[in-house]
C-alpha cells in the first residue's frame, strides 16, 4: 500500500529512529505516512525533515492512551499543528505518567530480585536511538532477555510483564472524554484504533463506537496490519452503520515477516478513507 496511517518510531516503542522509519517507508513504496507514536510527538520534527528530502507526504499523528469503561484504549489523532498547545499540554502530562509507570515496573522487578531494570531498559532504548521518553515494556523485556532472566521476549511478557503479571503496571490515563476533547480542540482528525485489540464483547465494542461518534470521532481503523479478514468485515459493518470514514495501517514497530510499513490487508472499496490515497501520475500523452 502507498499510504500507511499507523506506525511507531524510537520516540515511543518502535525500533527505528524517525528518519530511519521514513527511509524504510520510502523503500517500501509508501507515499503518504502518518507517524503515530504512543503519547508523544517527539519524533515528528526529525521525520518531517527526512520526509521532505524523500518526497513523502508526512501527516502529523499520535496514538493517545485513555480510559473507557475501565479499559485502556487508543485513539489516533491526525493533522494537528506541531505547536498546538492542547497537544503539547496533553503529551507533557502523559510523558510524566509514563516515567512514573516505568519506575514502578523497575521497583516491582527489584522486589523479586531483578536489580537495575530501569537502567537496563533505558540502555536498550538508548541503543535504538535518542529518546526523552520513558522506556516501555518491550524495552524491559529486552533487558530481561539480555540479562538471562528469560529466554525470549515472549517469556518476558508471559512471566513478568504481560496482563496480570507483576510488571503490568496500570497507568492513570486521562479519560476517553478528556482525550477526545483534547484532540477536538486541536482540530485533529480522530480515528478509533484497533478495536479488536480490546477484550470486549460485541455489545461493548458497539457501545464504544457509539460513544466515539457522540464525542466527535471521524473514522474507524478497520484494518490494522494483517489482522483476520473476518475482523475487518465486522469493523467495516460498524463503519457503515455509524457513517464513519476509515483508516488503515501496518502498526509497524519493527521489521518482521508479518509486520512491514505499507503492508496490511485491503480496505473494502465501498468505505470512505479519512485520507485519500495519493493520486496516480498522469501518463497521458
Amino acid at each position: 500500500m502507498d499510504i500507511d496511517l499507523h506506525c511507531h518510531s524510537t520516540a515511543s516503542d518502535g525500533v527505528l529512529a524517525p528518519s530511519e522509519l521514513i527511509i524504510r517507508a520510502h523503500q517500501q513504496g509508501v507515499k503518504t505516512l502518518a507517524l503515530t507514536d504512543h503519547d508523544t510527538i517527539e519524533g515528528l520534527p526529525e521525520a518531517h525533515q527526512a520526509a521532505s528530502e524523500l518526497g513523502i507526504q508526512l501527516i502529523n499523528g499520535i496514538e493517545m492512551s485513555c480510559l473507557w469503561g475501565g479499559a485502556t484504549i487508543h485513539i489516533l489523532g491526525y493533522g494537528f499543528a506541531l505547536d498546538d498547545p492542547e497537544i503539547l499540554a496533553a503529551t507533557q502530562t502523559l510523558h510524566t505518567g509514563r516515567w512514573l509507570r516505568s519506575e514502578e515496573i523497575a521497583k516491582r522487578l527489584a522486589a523479586k530480585g531483578i536489580a537495575n531494570a530501569l537502567e537496563g531498559a533505558q540502555a536498550v532504548q538508548a541503543a535504538l536511538g535518542d529518546s526523552l521518553n520513558a522506556p516501555a515494556r518491550p524495552h524491559f523485556a529486552q533487558f530481561l532477555v539480555k540479562e538471562g532472566h528469560v529466554r525470549d521476549h515472549a517469556e518476558a511478557f508471559r512471566k513478568w510483564l504481560g496482563a496480570g503479571k507483576i510488571g503490568d503496571v496500570k497507568q492513570h490515563w486521562p479519560s476517553f472524554e478528556e482525550t477526545m476533547a483534547t484532540l477536538g480542540r486541536a482540530k485533529a482528525l480522530i480515528s478509533l484504533a484497533h478495536l479488536y485489540h480490546y477484550n470486549f464483547t460485541r455489545t461493548k465494542r458497539r457501545r464504544l463506537v457509539q460513544d466515539f461518534v457522540n464525542t466527535g470521532g471521524h473514522a474507524l481503523e478497520v484494518v490494522n496490519g494483517m489482522q483476520p479478514a473476518e475482523q475487518i468485515g465486522t469493523l467495516s459493518i460498524l463503519a457503515r452503520e455509524f457513517n464513519l470514514k476509515v483508516t488503515a495501517g501496518s502498526d509497524f514497530h519493527l521489521p518482521q515477516q508479518w509486520s512491514e510499513l505499507g503492508r496490511y490487508r485491503a480496505v473494502p472499496d465501498d468505505l470512505t478513507p479519512l485520507f485519500a490515497p495519493p493520486a496516480a501520475p498522469d501518463v497521458t500523452l
